[in-house]
């Protein structure tokens, strides 16, 4: 169920409503919009008599909310979300360009592909510190030293920088680093870390599960907001098909749909989602025509030799192509980069 408060209701209102719905033994969240406020409800295991509701001073309308995922859907929130990352908002009319390489490795690298990204255009910068790989004999990520050299390149480029979660246990300190957290494609059902990072004031990333279905995403993505956390962006990466061309197929068709059901911004990772450097281009201007938030980008001064997903990543210049022909083709769909 959602209250709809009056344009012109009060924080007092607001307030006096949030105590309304505890009081029966549910929970309240406060949805800040352009014009009015929402307060979505859960907790409810079966109808909740609008009756309860409606007359309450400030409240315009009581609505029903169909969809399972209760405070990412569209009922809930009708303009869409911008999530703030640093100084970078993402969801409104610009288009954030992430990029940056796979995994840390070095101090000299990190900086040299920040500067590359920044000097190009890129808007934030992306770099693994721990790395989920599939192979445990597989470089696994530099760890802390790997957070310290993201903080580096913040101070050196201006760039916020996301970068990966994997566990609850290092949440806080990849908090002390990131800007923004990232939820990865194997994790996105990881429910306690889910938990965790709703509990947490810094915005959320969140990929889509390899064989995940869009409602799961969703649903995943209500997890974090749940706990309070609205500060939450999506990510298309490709899902496993029986196609062999590509290491996975990206969904573009995920981004419109999404947008249709959802308030919160969605980005495409044509990197995860092709696995082939030639094809990270072409399916970039696919996903701005598309109408994509936000694209991720791994960017590799010298891919051959990178320690993760080298043959996926672009080099600085092939990146500053990217940027330039994406700037052309943005005010095509009403954006700009």
């Amino acid at each position: 169920m959602l209250i709809v408060m009056d344009s012109v209701a009060t924080a007092e209102d607001i307030r006096r409503v949030v105590e309304a719905v505890q009081s029966h033994g549910l929970q309240a969240h406060p949805i800040p919009g352009a014009q009015r406020t929402a307060i979505g409800i859960t907790g409810n295991r079966g109808s909740v008599d609008p009756g309860a509701f409606e007359n309450l001073p400030g409240v315009l309308e009581v609505i029903p909310v169909s969809a399972p995922y209760k405070l990412v859907s569209r009922e809930a929130k009708r303009e869409n979300t911008v999530v703030s990352v640093g100084d970078v908002d993402v969801g409104g009319e610009r288009i954030v360009i992430v990029g940056g390489p796979c995994a840390v490795e070095s101090e000299e690298q990190a900086v040299e592909i920040g500067r590359r990204v920044r000097a190009a255009g890129g808007t934030l910068y992306r770099g693994g510190a721990f790395k989920p790989r599939t192979s445990p004999y597989s470089f696994q990520g530099l760890g802390e030293e790997g957070l310290r050299i993201l903080s580096l390149v913040r101070r050196e480029t201006g760039l916020p920088i996301v970068t990966e979660v994997l566990d609850t246990d290092t949440v806080d300190l990849v908090a002390e680093h990131a800007d923004c957290l990232q939820v990865g494609a194997r994790n996105m059902q990881n429910f306690s870390l889910l938990k965790r990072l709703g509990r947490i004031r810094k915005p959320v990333l969140l990929k889509r599960g390899m064989s995940a279905t869009i409602e799961e995403l969703l649903l995943s993505a209500e997890y974090l907001l749940s706990e309070g956390n609205y500060q939450v962006m999506l990510c298309e990466r490709g899902v496993r098909t029986f196609a062999d061309h590509t290491r996975n197929t990206l969904d573009l068709s995920a981004v419109p749909y999404v947008q249709r059901i959802s308030h919160l911004p969605i980005l495409v990772d044509p990197s995860h989602g092709t696995g082939k450097r030639s094809k990270v281009l072409p399916l970039s201007r696919a996903a701005v025509a598309v109408g994509a938030d936000g694209l991720l980008i791994e960017v590799h001064n010298e891919p051959d030799r990178a320690l993760s997903d080298g043959p996926q990543a672009i080099l600085p210049e092939m990146f500053e192509e990217l940027v330039r022909q994406l700037s052309r083709l943005a005010p095509v769909v009403g954006r700009t980069v």
